[in-house]
């Protein structure tokens, strides 16, 4: 019996040191958190029934709307900005109010995922006490749900007024449209009229948030060889386009999949006597002959790096070893530009700091920056140069992008709590 009157003692002394740490306004934030606990599981399940995958463009706007309905109850003025037809994507919900009080937040989200209609169906279903599965649970629908959930947390607590907060959840951010000059050009004006970005995709755990995110490019190699018979390979004929093409990919590997943070992947490698590839689907047919040296070879991949000058040393290097030839052969290597980095700053790991602060004062533990390369391009990625940025601060699970993804029950309300107090600090 002592032993358990010990447990409890301890335990008062370490929930009345953590709320020592919090403001009266700050434990009135997390009630309210807790009142509305209800609500936004079941925000996060009627999102989540609502196919949304990027090609989906009713099932975009449908959670668009539904989203739209809650930030217009909290105060926001709400708009769809639209998107040309010829990109094929819904568009973006946008949500802001403006006031002259603390930091300029944009808060990011995405209301598409990666599951089309055509696509078997997984609907919320929770698991156990612990888990529930769903098509977005985590990636990123519990993202969109921890924003406006701690948001009207903030409001009932009338500490939205005179803050200057967007919401911004793209329609796309699983395959943006091109060209990204129109798809997001909406989206990087407004971020630049803000002081920080706080992204929510999923989190790693309560610990680990991002300071920095990997960006995406593609390349294509297109290499020509002599065509003959293959008794002359090595010879008149040279090496033909298959080996020249392997010579190079391989070297890629040699000399460049040592250095940190950097990875080049071919994802299609197609050669023979007769090729055709397009470009815009990324599919291609080849014939050839046992006996027939290649005329022709063409790899597609893409290159992905932490900071610009990381992905420009490595273009170099790439065009360097294009260029040596084997003999009888030629190659040409082109590159294109698709989500920009977010390098890690001192702006950045500065957030990190005020995270770590509210989770201590919580009682959820410390937390750190991640590791980039655990980490693909994202939206925040676009406008990273101009304002600091924070991302991984949405819902926490496992498995997105997969079938049976799923979320974390027991930190989703916790993960609402934390970015609730790291939203008002910040806009004090």
């Amino acid at each position: 019996m002592r032993k358990i009157v010990y447990f409890l003692f301890f335990s008062v002394i370490s929930l009345t040191a953590n709320t020592q740490t919090l403001s009266k306004t700050e434990q009135k934030i997390l009630k309210s958190v807790d009142a509305n606990t209800t609500y936004a599981f079941n925000l996060l399940k009627e999102a989540v029934n609502i196919n949304s995958g990027s090609f989906n463009i009713t099932g975009v706007k449908q959670v668009g709307e539904l989203f739209s309905k809650e930030l217009a109850t909290l105060g926001f003025t709400v708009e769809w900005v639209s998107l040309p037809d010829s990109l094929k994507r819904a568009g973006h919900l946008v949500a802001y109010r403006k006031g002259k009080k603390g930091k300029k937040l944009f808060l990011i989200g995405h209301l598409d995922t990666v599951f089309e209609p055509f696509m078997p169906a997984n609907p919320y279903h929770q698991l156990d006490d612990s888990t529930a599965t769903g098509q977005g649970v985590n990636d990123m629908k519990g993202g969109d749900v921890v924003i406006i959930a701690a948001l009207k947390a903030l409001n009932e607590q009338k500490l939205l007024d005179e803050t200057t907060i967007t919401v911004y959840m793209t329609g796309d951010e699983e395959n943006a449209g091109d060209p990204k000059s129109v798809s997001r050009g909406d989206f990087i004006e407004r971020a630049k009229q803000h002081d920080i970005a706080l992204a929510y995709e999923s989190a790693m755990g309560m610990g680990i948030v991002a300071t920095a995110r990997r960006g995406a490019s593609g390349w294509q190699l297109e290499v020509e060889g002599k065509q003959g018979h293959s008794s002359t390979v090595f010879g008149d004929n040279g090496y033909g386009a298959i080996y020249e093409a392997s010579r190079i990919v391989n070297s890629f590997r040699e000399k460049l999949s040592g250095e940190e943070y950097l990875t080049f992947n071919p994802g299609l490698f197609i050669g023979g006597s007769e090729v055709s590839y397009n470009d815009k689907t990324q599919k291609g047919e080849a014939a050839g002959k046992t006996n027939i040296i290649s005329p022709k070879t063409v790899v597609i991949g893409d290159l992905r790096f932490l900071t610009e000058e990381q992905k420009e040393k490595a273009r170099e290097v790439m065009r360097q070893i294009t260029a040596q030839n084997l003999a009888g052969t030629k190659a040409v290597i082109s590159f294109k530009d698709g989500i920009p980095s977010m390098p890690p700053t001192a702006g950045n790991e500065a957030l990190v700091k005020t995270v770590n602060e509210v989770s201590i004062a919580l009682g959820f533990g410390e937390v750190a920056a991640g590791n980039p390369g655990a980490r693909g391009a994202g939206d925040i990625s676009y406008i990273a140069k101009y304002l600091d940025c924070l991302d991984g601060l949405g819902a926490s699970g496992k498995g997105a992008h997969a079938p049976g993804e799923t979320i974390n029950l027991n930190e989703f309300p916790k993960l609402i709590k934390r970015n609730a107090l790291l939203i008002y600090r910040l806009t004090r």
